[in-house]
């Protein structure tokens, strides 16, 4: 390894600012400044790819080598459950607040790492840091980052409890949509009711899903109606959510369920029912045979960390990434159960951790 290694002190401040700033997907640029400023204080040549006249990626790469590694995280979050407490606390190894562990820790941790090893004088090293917006909603950033780099392999620090994922589960967003006629409440029937349309489809949707497809984690996320007062409401919307394990054919999924679905026309009586594939991202696994997870088992070995492959069972940049032929391996600080909760944190420990299994995978890429 290295005498170079990360300040802990330095990378709890950055991420306590990180963390300060408010960021949910489409307003970041708050948190953008604050890192480019960062970035310039420190001497580091900055790219800023643009994404929509607001916002824009931060990319941090040699100028005269082609990317072997990047090394991608996402700086925004979801929206805040609680606006008035969504900030930086810290007790005992504990750090909480909205994005420590999706992913706000491991995007602190790839910066201070990348700051250790620029500092050791490895600017033209052939190694990436790129932040990107959108995570949390379109995914625009990771879009507009891969339309115009490419390499052959990217770590992306998503909370994997700092367990890495080869595999990572496909996903499948789906928009179902009743339409009736407005009517006097008085004269309701289940059948003309929008509502109970929807809830008698997604009932069907589920126990089809829990019976043939047991693999698959699915969530309503949301479940709205026209305001109607005292009248029948003439429209409901839900939206499902699947993530499904690499491997599955999710042509053949969505075809049994959208048949479940849009089964028993005649009971819906003057409801019209629509089902739409929003979003379709497909799961990918890697062999776990190659140069580079043989180099991520070595750094793994050098810090006394046990090995153990596992699959990544959210959505995430990864997919889209995937998709654009380079093959990312999951790895952060933080657990998944953690993100979008109201109480988020992490072990301030394992965030120091993943800055020092990143550093030396930066390290043993100069060998490669």
């Amino acid at each position: 390894m290295t005498n170079h290694r990360i300040q802990p002190q330095r990378l709890g401040k950055l991420l306590q600012r990180l963390v300060d700033i408010y960021s949910p997907a489409g307003k970041e640029g708050d948190v953008l400044d604050y890192l480019k400023g960062y970035l310039k204080r420190r001497h580091i040549p900055v790219t800023m790819q643009e994404v929509d006249e607001d916002r824009y990626n931060i990319i941090l790469a040699p100028a005269n080598k082609e990317i072997q590694l990047a090394f991608i995280g996402h700086i925004d979050t979801v929206t805040a459950p609680d606006l008035d407490n969504y900030s930086y606390s810290a007790q005992g190894d504990r750090v909480q607040g909205l994005g420590v562990a999706d992913m706000k820790g491991g995007c602190a941790a790839m910066l201070e790492a990348f700051l250790t090893f620029r500092e050791a004088g490895h600017a033209e090293a052939p190694i990436a840091l790129c932040l990107v917006v959108g995570e949390e909603e379109s995914g625009d950033g990771a879009e507009k980052l891969m339309k115009s780099y490419h390499f052959p392999w990217a770590i992306i620090g998503e909370p994997t409890d700092m367990v890495p994922c080869l595999q990572s589960y496909g996903y499948v967003e789906i928009q179902l949509l009743a339409r009736g006629t407005r009517q006097h409440a008085s004269l309701a029937k289940r059948r003309h009711n929008a509502i109970e349309v929807m809830l008698q489809t997604l009932l069907r949707l589920t126990h089809q899903l829990e019976a043939r497809h047991p693999e698959i984690n699915y969530n309503i996320r949301d479940l709205v109606s026209s305001h109607a007062g005292f009248a029948v409401p003439e429209r409901c919307e839900a939206w499902l959510d699947l993530h499904v394990p690499p491997g599955m054919d999710i042509d053949e999924i969505l075809l049994d369920i959208e048949e479940v679905a849009m089964a028993k026309k005649d009971s819906r009586h003057n409801i019209e029912l629509g089902f739409r594939r929003a979003t379709i991202a497909a799961g990918y696994q890697i062999p776990e045979k190659s140069a580079v997870v043989d180099t991520i088992k070595n750094v793994f070995t050098a810090h006394h960390l046990t090995w153990s492959a596992d699959a990544f069972r959210s959505h995430s940049d990864a997919n889209q990434i995937w998709a654009a032929g380079v093959k990312p391996i999951i790895l952060g600080p933080g657990q998944l159960e953690q993100a979008h909760s109201h109480d988020e944190s992490a072990s301030f420990q394992q965030i120091c951790l993943a800055a020092e299994v990143y550093l030396d995978l930066m390290y043993e890429q100069l060998n490669d």
